[in-house]
């Protein structure tokens, strides 16, 4: 049985959050300090937090960067003021894997927790079979290298450390180098739900691996936006052009 911890000051929310995990089948731990969370998340034995982010004392950013700090990988879900892009886009980039505004349907709270959970079980090399990494645990597109075994990932010989989400999302990419992956692919492999109207998850996402990655391949632009449509990866051999020109 899964553990789901939730830090919130909001203790009406909890105890209806709380019986909702219950009745899915998770164990659930709430706590109404963001210290005493902090504490409870950094002792691994949970699957999931979820973290408010307005709360007395320490905030939820501060919890999380704290959390990411000591190394732990547990998944966290966000929960922000509605209409605060600023908070979320701040919660992707220091490692939130996802976030919902308040306020919201307790429902899909637990179906976000559902996706994050699927999301993290199907982690290791055996999921990126299908992203024609099968037969190599490597994935080496130009100037960028993915060892998909330890989940390593380089550029020009240098480590980047990317979140958990940013990560599914370069793997995704750079396995279809060269064609088009749609955003609603992406929602629902590195995401693990479906794309709603006003999602602007994948595009923050994004905007965070090309920070990381550099926004170009000598002339070429390593991720290129289509309109509408996704995002493409640069070919190993348009880059290589670029670079040769």
């Amino acid at each position: 049985m899964e553990e789901v911890l939730i830090v919130d000051d909001d203790r009406e929310l909890c105890e209806l959050v709380a019986e909702l995990l219950s009745e899915e089948g998770f164990r659930v731990e709430v706590s109404n300090r963001s210290e005493q969370g902090l504490r409870r998340a950094l002792d691994g034995s949970h699957s999931l937090v979820v973290l408010d982010v307005m709360m007395p004392g320490m905030n939820g950013f501060e919890v999380l960067r704290r959390l990411r700090a000591e190394g732990s990988p547990v998944p966290v879900l966000m929960l922000t003021a509605r209409g605060e892009d600023v908070d979320r886009i701040v919660g992707l980039e220091i490692g939130a894997d996802d976030y919902l505004p308040k306020p919201f349907n307790p429902r899909e709270l637990v179906a976000r927790i559902h996706a994050i959970l699927r999301r993290t079980r199907s982690r290791g090399p055996a999921s990126h079979a299908a992203a024609g990494s099968a037969a190599s645990d490597r994935i080496a597109v130009g100037d960028v290298e993915v060892d998909t075994g330890t989940r390593h990932v380089r550029r020009a010989g240098e480590s980047v450390e990317l979140t958990n989400v940013e990560y599914e999302i370069l793997v995704l990419l750079l396995a279809a180098a060269g064609r088009v992956v749609k955003r609603e692919d992406l929602v629902r492999s590195a995401l693990g739900r479906e794309l709603s109207l006003f999602d602007r998850s994948i595009d923050m996402h994004i905007s965070h691996l090309r920070k990381k990655l550099g926004h170009h391949v000598g002339e070429v632009e390593r991720i290129k936006t289509v309109r509408g449509v996704g995002y493409i990866y640069a070919r190993q051999a348009e880059a290589g052009k670029a670079e040769g020109a």
